[in-house]
């Protein structure tokens, strides 16, 4: 095995790692994700040759590529013509605009949190933790910020490369 070859499976390995704890989702899902996401980017990858590549049955490549569509970690395409799907990671774009999501529900919970607290504080220690809240709040208000702007910028690279 030569050094790039070896660097590849090192970082596939490292995906699915990653993917595995930060996803929760099996350890399959996580390795199909790094294939596609180092291999498939050209010209996405079938079904066929993610069975080859992983070394997994069938059964197991399609149930696990089904639980990556509907989390939206991946997408597919077709070739007119030819029967078979190509996976291909889904954009970034996509995959920040689910940690918006995140972040959004967060900001609800958090602006709760602090009217809550504002109407029962009863002690140094509530005060205290409002105090933190409110300094949370603004750290996710600037992560936010920052997620939105880096969603535009991938958005317009993904519509020149398209």
């Amino acid at each position: 095995m030569d050094t790039a070859e070896k660097d590849r499976e090192e970082i596939i390995e490292m995906f699915g790692v990653h993917f595995e704890s930060t996803f929760d989702i099996p350890p399959l899902a996580a390795r199909i994700l790094g294939v596609i996401i180092i291999d498939g980017c050209r010209s996405g990858l079938t079904f066929e040759s993610l069975i080859e590549k992983l070394g997994a049955s069938k059964s197991s490549i399609s149930t696990n590529l089904n639980l990556l569509l509907k989390m939206e970690k991946i997408t597919y395409f077709t070739v007119l013509g030819d029967r078979k799907k190509y996976y291909r990671a889904a954009p970034l774009s996509n995959r920040l605009a689910n940690y918006l999501k995140m972040i959004k529900w967060e900001q609800q919970i958090i602006d709760k949190m602090i009217t809550y607290r504002e109407r029962t504080i009863s002690c140094a220690e509530e005060k205290t933790n409002l105090e933190n809240i409110k300094f949370y709040k603004s750290h996710i208000e600037q992560v936010e910020e920052l997620i939105m702007k880096t969603i535009s910028e991938f958005k317009d690279i993904e519509s020149i490369n398209k």
